[in-house]
């Protein structure tokens, strides 16, 4: 599969890293808005091609798979170009700024049967079915919550801190923690409560959501761009809980019982990073002719977007690209 990166800046490293150790991929072209970094890129890595724009680079009847690795401003603009020149999409998360764009772009997917699909990488991973035969086993008992974070210390990240370029804690680090949720928790989303703390230029810095399920059962979520939380999901159950070290790429997996005694401890598989799962996901997939992957499915693409959407909405933040 001839993979082209569109936007090479630092996730776009990530992806080439794992991309390169992949037999199912090719490292075919990179396409940039100057020809100069695009060809830089391109010879790090080791793609065959380099182009000074997204529309040349679209226009060559080679490219096949395309990932979107712009800041989360610009993933609409440039999917849907991807998907106007013919090509299957690999689009960074957060998916787009909002549901609206979501929708058409997905509608686009599905009339041309071209794949489009979100990175967000932790929907691919081993470690998820681990967590959800562990929580079907029975080990924790009946589960009825759960707590998530995510942060890192940003506050020097440009595209975080600008409006204009869709910024703030909440579609960077927040749609982990919604992520792990609604992975483990299948059920209905029926209450959301949130707040947040903004910057002077009127974007999150940090977070709190709550997610109440229809179930009765209860997330509590966390993201913060200005510290360093533990990152784990921490799963509860009446006969013990399950820590997830690190949501954001998950190390290992610890089972407690009613005392707090750790009863098990799960590694997770070796891998090159992380990435190289989404994308043998989307080989999968485009050569079985779908639209989408089963793992980040359409349908759950939209429920996350229309989340975030709800949650600005109480918050009052809206994008310049709204």
């Amino acid at each position: 599969m001839k993979l082209a990166i569109l936007g090479p800046g630092g996730i776009a490293r990530s992806m080439a890293t794992a991309a390169k150790g992949l037999p199912e991929v090719d490292l075919y072209a990179v396409g940039s808005r100057t020809y100069e970094k695009a060809k830089a890129f391109a010879e790090e890595w080791g793609f065959e091609k380099a182009y000074g724009s997204y529309e040349e680079m679209l226009s060559d009847p080679q490219v096949e798979l395309v990932y979107v690795a712009t800041p989360h401003s610009h993933h609409y603009q440039y999917a849907k170009m991807c998907l106007e020149h013919g090509k299957h999409v690999l689009v960074e998360k957060a998916f787009t700024v909002n549901a609206v764009q979501a929708e058409e772009l997905i509608r686009m997917s599905e009339e041309k049967g071209l794949l489009l699909a979100e990175a967000i990488w932790t929907r691919y991973m081993p470690s998820r079915k681990m967590i959800d035969d562990l929580v079907e086993s029975g080990v924790i008992g009946k589960v009825t919550s759960l707590t998530a974070n995510l942060g890192y210390v940003l506050p020097h990240v440009e595209r975080l801190q600008e409006p204009s370029l869709a910024g703030g804690a909440l579609l960077d680090l927040g749609v982990y923690p919604i992520n792990f949720a609604l992975m483990v928790f299948h059920g209905q989303v029926e209450k959301v409560t949130s707040t947040a703390v903004m910057s002077p230029k009127g974007i999150d810095w940090m977070n709190s959501i709550t997610l109440t399920f229809d179930d009765g059962r209860m997330a509590v979520l966390h993201s913060n761009m200005l510290a360093q939380p533990d990152r784990q999901g921490v799963i509860n159950g009446d006969k013990g809980y399950m820590e997830i070290q690190n949501i954001n790429n998950c190390e290992e997996i610890r089972v407690y019982d009613l005392d707090r005694k750790l009863t098990a401890t799960y590694p997770v598989p070796e891998q090159i990073n992380g990435y190289e799962y989404e994308l043998l996901s989307c080989v999968k997939a485009i050569r079985e002719g779908r639209t989408e992957c089963p793992e980040m499915p359409h349908s759950e693409i939209l429920r996350v977007m229309r989340l975030m959407d709800g949650i600005r909405k109480d918050w009052g933040m809206k994008f310049p690209c709204e």
